[in-house]
């Protein structure tokens, strides 16, 4: 849901905070693993949403390899792009995440590639062209059968009281809008926590 790139690599078993270096284990990722970015601080995403074991994710984005080179198509500022991996800077840490069962992952990235140029949706809405982080995610992933893999949840723009924050309040009111609370959509914190999604690595970002 925001204009975040990533950089992931990889540990070896299960979530721990040691840190690796970028490229280090890259041979570990696969085609369609998901990148998810953890803030090092509270944001308007976070403050709206919750990553999986209370992590601040902010961010998602799909891993692909592309002419052998390592990329990751995700939403950001300027639209679906495909950003090298290793060109990728970013505070905060980094999850990778596996999506279980059978996906087709071939037709899942050639789904996210037919997206690609799409502007960036700021307004996280269901029902226009654009595209944002999350949503390119749950637009994209497809079992072997053609079925999308993550249904829509209820948008969230409220805090652990139920109140919709005062930025996002203003955020719409600014845009002559209504806050689409409970709209059909997705963010990357909720994405996280799927069960379908078992998370393999942690790492820092690289400055």
């Amino acid at each position: 849901m925001k204009q975040l790139p990533i950089i992931i690599l990889l540990l070896a078993t299960g979530l721990t905070a040691a840190a690796q270096k970028p490229l280090k284990r890259l041979s570990q990722l696969k085609d369609c693993d998901l990148l998810f970015h953890v803030a090092d601080a509270p944001n308007r995403i976070t403050d709206v949403t919750q990553g999986i074991d209370n992590r601040r994710i902010d961010h998602v984005g799909i891993f692909c390899r592309a002419e052998g080179k390592p990329y990751v198509v995700e939403a950001i500022g300027r639209g679906v792009v495909m950003t090298p991996l290793d060109s990728m800077r970013r505070e905060g840490s980094f999850l990778v995440g596996r999506i279980r069962g059978r996906i087709d992952r071939k037709e899942s990235l050639r789904r996210a590639m037919a997206l690609l140029g799409r502007h960036y949706d700021h307004l996280f809405l269901p029902d226009n062209d654009d595209i944002y982080c999350s949503e390119l995610v749950q637009l994209s992933i497809v079992d072997r059968r053609g079925r999308l893999v993550f249904a829509t949840i209820p948008m969230s723009f409220h805090d652990a009281t139920g109140q919709i924050t005062p930025y996002w309040r203003q955020f719409y009111a600014e845009r002559g809008m209504e806050v689409p609370e409970g709209w059909p959509g997705s963010n990357p914190g909720e994405l996280s926590r799927r069960p379908n999604v078992k998370m393999k690595f942690l790492m820092s970002g690289a400055r």
